[in-house]
C-alpha cells in the first residue's frame, strides 16, 4: 500500500516520510548491510540474509500491491537513512495483524525518524482494517521499548536467551504487541 509523503523537521533535520519506490531498491540494498554493521539492536550481523536490489524492488512491489504490507523509506541530505516495514498475512486467521520492523543509520538517531515511521504505520493501520501490530525487540533497546510504549504497544512475552551477541553472552527478545483501542473495549 502506498501513503502520501509527509516532510518533517526534527532538531535541526528536515526529512521525508513517503513510501518505497522502485529506484530505492539499490540504496536500501546498501543501507540495510550498513545498519546491520551498526547496531546488535537487530537480527542480522553485517551481510546475512542478504537482499541485493532486485529483492528490494519485489518486496516493494509486493508491498506497493498489498492492502496488509506497507514499507516507508526516510529520505535526508537527498538520501534514504532509514525505512520501516510493516507485513501482513494473507491467512485468514491472521489478516487481522501485521508485523512492523525498523532500520535506521546510526547517524541519524535522535531526529525522530523512528517516531515518525512508527506513527505513519500505526496510523496507517489503523485506518486500514488492521487490528493488530506485533514487533520483537532486543531487551536492552529500552529507548525502543519505550518509544513501542507511548504508541500502545505492550510486552506480551519474552524469549529467553534468544539471540547471541558478540560479547558472547544470550540476550532475550521482547515480544511486543499492540491492539487497535477500539478493540481492547470489545473485550
Amino acid at each position: 500500500m502506498k501513503i502520501e509523503e509527509q516532510k518533517l523537521r526534527v532538531n535541526g533535520l528536515s526529512y521525508t516520510v513517503r513510501s518505497a519506490l522502485d529506484n530505492d531498491a539499490h540504496r536500501l540494498s546498501e543501507i540495510r548491510v550498513q545498519i546491520d554493521g551498526e547496531t546488535e539492536n537487530l537480527d542480522r550481523e553485517q551481510g546475512e540474509g542478504f537482499i541485493d536490489p532486485p529483492g528490494f524492488k519485489q518486496i516493494i512491489r509486493t508491498d506497493t500491491e498489498s492492502r496488509v504490507n506497507l514499507f516507508l523509506v526516510a529520505e535526508a541530505e537527498g538520501r534514504i537513512v532509514g525505512f520501516s516495514r510493516c507485513e501482513g498475512n494473507t491467512l485468514k486467521r491472521f489478516s487481522h495483524k501485521v508485523e512492523f520492523g525498523i532500520c535506521i543509520l546510526k547517524d541519524y538517531w535522535g531526529y525522530g525518524i523512528g517516531k515518525n515511521l512508527l506513527k505513519r504505520s500505526v496510523s496507517w493501520a489503523d485506518s486500514t482494517g488492521i487490528s493488530k501490530m506485533t514487533l520483537n525487540v532486543l531487551e536492552t533497546n529500552v529507548k525502543a521499548i519505550e518509544l513501542y510504549k507511548m504508541f500502545g504497544f505492550e510486552i506480551e512475552g519474552v524469549l529467553k536467551n534468544d539471540k547471541l551477541l558478540s560479547d558472547g553472552k544470550f540476550y532475550n527478545t521482547v515480544v511486543m504487541g499492540r491492539i487497535k483501542p477500539e478493540m481492547n473495549k470489545r473485550r
